[in-house]
């Protein structure tokens, strides 16, 4: 196990640098946002741009990958993220924002698929388990602690632009200067919506409900913090409980969603959700730490449905199945996190700031409700022996995930 980690050491330091980059950009922005003026649309209307990005690097990247290699293409998104983020600081426009926030959604996708496609070869079924969750705990630790370096100083100021795009250009050199062979170039994204949908509606459907439920959050959560009356630190709490609660709740749910009907669990999850949703409103910034709790139980489900989604579609899909419907789902979540924060942000916009957390809610409810009306329509025939395990999957902060069509719920290479 320690000649495992030893083998990915330099490319965890690089993924943990990059993470504090990136959770530094993913909460300043939105802060920054505000104290320009723009209106919550507008500030979701920014967020589309970075989801549009992400959803198409998952399909170009694979290709500059096998024309010039993994490491020549890390180096160019690490530094397409470092120039995102000058931009930003260079041209305060929320149209100029929108397209910056792009070519950084599109930087982190591109990089998140060949940090993954380095871990896929260095894996076995043995280790497995273990160096994912060491690659879900570098993300986690970097995106709280980026956050907490915002409450250090002033999103008015240039200051923690420069900060953000040194640290993402100090993310490069673990990599760059590494002596361990580079993967073997990266498959080819193939993806069939309808057969996801003959295959399994439930995860077609939860697929659209998971990308609006993490991308908004990820996109406005930041921004709810602010309209309650939060400072910048307690901010950065709320999202460091939404990211733990998720981070914690993987695996119970997970080991639960193997032992019984997945759409049994969908359904706990969604009215576990509503609830959760319910008490975060019931609280306001002079109780911060009743919201924390609040937030870290919605967090705890917020983010599980979408490995539920692929799990599921893998029990019931043929192992030649399992990356074109993994690479499905991953585009319906997309589509997702594109339209979620706008909708969101139109709720909040005509209600305030609880608009976020109503979304948040009917999203719960709404996939607790198909689930429920799933189950009156096809009975569960899966076989336990046959049921796919649950793969663990921490989507990104900013309502994308660290899912690839690399690796599938079931643990298997394409």
């Amino acid at each position: 196990m320690i000649s495992s980690l030893a083998s990915i050491a330099t490319l965890m330091l690089s993924t943990l640098l990059m993470m504090a980059g990136f959770g530094l950009m993913g909460y300043m922005l939105p802060i920054r946002s505000l104290a320009e003026g723009w209106s919550t649309l507008i500030i979701s209307v920014i967020a589309t741009g970075y989801t549009f990005g992400f959803t198409l690097s998952c399909i170009v990247t694979p290709i500059f990958v096998r024309r010039v290699g993994h490491v020549r293409v890390f180096g160019a998104l690490v530094t397409l993220l470092t120039v995102s983020i000058l931009l930003c600081s260079l041209v305060v426009e929320w149209w100029a924002w929108m397209i910056f926030r792009g070519l950084s959604g599109f930087a982190i996708a591109g990089a998140y698929l060949l940090i993954e496609s380095w871990l896929n070869e260095r894996v076995t079924n043995e280790n497995r388990g273990a160096l994912f969750s060491v690659y879900m705990v570098t993300c986690l630790v970097g995106s709280i602690g980026g956050q907490y370096i915002v409450p250090l100083g002033d999103v008015n100021g240039p200051e923690l632009f420069i900060i953000c795009a040194l640290i993402f250009s100090v993310a490069l050199l673990p990599v760059a200067l590494s002596t361990a062979q580079s993967p073997s170039p990266i498959a080819e994204a193939r993806f069939d919506l309808k057969r996801l949908l003959r295959r399994s509606p439930i995860a077609f459907f939860g697929s659209l409900l998971s990308g609006a439920l993490s991308g908004t959050w990820g996109s406005l959560g930041g921004v709810y913090s602010q309209n309650i009356g939060m400072n910048t630190a307690q901010g950065a709490t709320l999202l460091a409980a939404f990211l733990a609660g998720g981070a914690i709740s993987q695996v119970p749910i997970g080991r639960l969603s193997d032992r019984m009907d997945r759409r049994k669990v969908m359904i706990g999850a969604g009215l576990f959700g509503v609830g959760a949703c319910l008490a975060m409103m019931a609280f306001d910034s002079n109780q911060p730490t009743a919201i924390y709790i609040a937030g870290f139980f919605v967090g705890a489900v917020l983010y599980p449905v979408y490995s539920l989604n692929v799990a599921h579609a893998n029990d019931l899909a043929e192992p030649h199945e399992y990356v074109t419907l993994s690479s499905a789902i991953m585009i319906l979540y997309g589509l997702g996190t594109v339209t979620g924060p706008i909708m969101a942000g139109s709720l909040m916009q005509a209600f305030g700031p609880n608009g976020l957390i109503w979304f948040l809610g009917t999203a719960f409810a709404l996939y607790a409700g198909y689930a429920a009306w799933r189950m009156t329509r096809r009975r569960s025939d899966i076989n336990m022996a046959d049921k796919t395990d649950f793969q663990a999957v921490m989507p990104s902060m900013q309502g994308a995930d660290a899912a690839s069509p690399l690796h599938d719920a079931s643990g298997e290479n394409d």
